[in-house]
């Protein structure tokens, strides 16, 4: 088995992410959607080779010694990869996931307009918020090329792990890579801040130490992006106060009702139109009424202001949702089954 040639036949497919499992033949999702390649069965000892192939020593010994390990890898011509190498019942297992090597345009992406203005923004904090695969990563990759080639400034990433490489354009771009460049995201954070940057790309906030770091960073007047695994704004804003302790909860939420700019969650769903993925985003936007809500505990009445709300832009998932469906782009039944409240979006639907 070679790799790359698997790879490769993934790439002519437009396969998001490839599965490589011993004792099956490798399976590809196009679209969402699981198949297998017309490609022998693999057995262990050909994963294990393929493994040793495309990494160093370095991330062989991690590997070895916590029998899991995420990394990138290129494939000149086709592009970069996500990769996940894991131990599993009959051998090594590789989850790989496609990162298109051309950073995509805010234009580009079906996104509402409103996203672009919030590259705008002076400081603060942007939250774009999914289940993974939902397409955070590409948001945010052209959120930042769109400052890239705006502005004059700093902008450090901090990924697990880099997956669009940038060139620096009017802006300066460093990018680090966790476990290559950097212990923790707490601790790239930290010392990023010591670096003279003027925006922040937080791969993930997976956790309090690196939550409290970036709405600090946020608060001293960086502008700071970061991603969590929520499927909408209420529940992101929720997510981050609990991290605390609860002594500490009503300081986070004065907190976080100052520097919170934006929460932008996604899902995606398969076009009936063309092939292809399209997004489905909520909007919340940090007016005070948003802030006021944050500071007092009142995080239930989110979806209420995101509904009375459309004119400055915010919008809820079901009416995003609704939107795709009557312009064509998805089926009922992926709308519905998607939905935050399906009862009410079949209403919707059939008005």
């Amino acid at each position: 088995m070679h790799l790359d040639e698997i790879l490769r036949t993934a790439y002519e497919l437009d396969a998001s992410d490839v599965h490589l499992v011993a004792g099956q033949p490798p399976m590809v999702r196009v679209h969402t959607v699981i198949r297998p390649l017309d490609h022998d069965v693999l057995d262990a000892d050909t994963l294990e080779r393929a493994l040793n192939s495309i990494l160093n020593e370095k991330q062989m010994e991690t590997f070895r010694s916590a029998q899991d390990l995420d990394f990138s890898y290129e494939v000149p011509s086709l592009g970069r990869y996500r990769v996940n190498a894991h131990r599993m019942r009959n051998g090594i297992g590789l989850a790989l996931r496609t990162v298109k090597s051309k950073v995509p345009q805010l234009g580009d992406l079906n996104l509402p307009e409103v996203i672009s203005r919030l590259t705008f923004l002076p400081r603060g904090l942007v939250l774009v918020t999914g289940d993974t695969g939902s397409g955070k990563s590409t948001t945010l990759a052209a959120m930042i090329q769109a400052m890239n080639e705006r502005y004059r400034k700093h902008i450090i990433t901090l990924e697990d792990p880099v997956e669009y490489v940038f060139d620096s354009d009017k802006c300066l771009i460093e990018q680090r890579e966790l476990g290559a460049d950097m212990p923790t995201f707490a601790s790239g954070l930290k010392h990023a801040l010591r670096q003279d940057p003027d925006i922040v790309l937080v791969g993930e906030m997976r956790d309090l130490d690196t939550a409290a770091l970036a709405i600090s960073a946020a608060e001293t007047g960086h502008l700071v992006f970061s991603t969590l695994h929520t499927v909408n704004a209420s529940q992101t804003v929720e997510r981050i106060i609990d991290m605390y302790p609860s002594g500490q909860q009503n300081q986070i939420r004065s907190m976080l009702s100052n520097t919170l700019q934006a929460v932008i969650s996604q899902t995606l769903f398969s076009r009936i139109d063309q092939p292809g993925m399209v997004p489905a985003i909520e909007i919340l936007l940090c007016t005070p009424a948003v802030r006021n809500i944050i500071r007092e505990a009142r995080t239930f009445e989110i979806p209420n202001v995101i509904e009375t709300s459309r004119q400055l832009g915010m919008n809820s998932l079901d009416n995003a949702i609704s939107e795709l469906y009557f312009n064509g782009f998805i089926s009922r039944d992926d709308a519905v089954a998607q939905a935050a409240y399906p009862e009410k979006l079949e209403q919707m639907l059939a008005a």
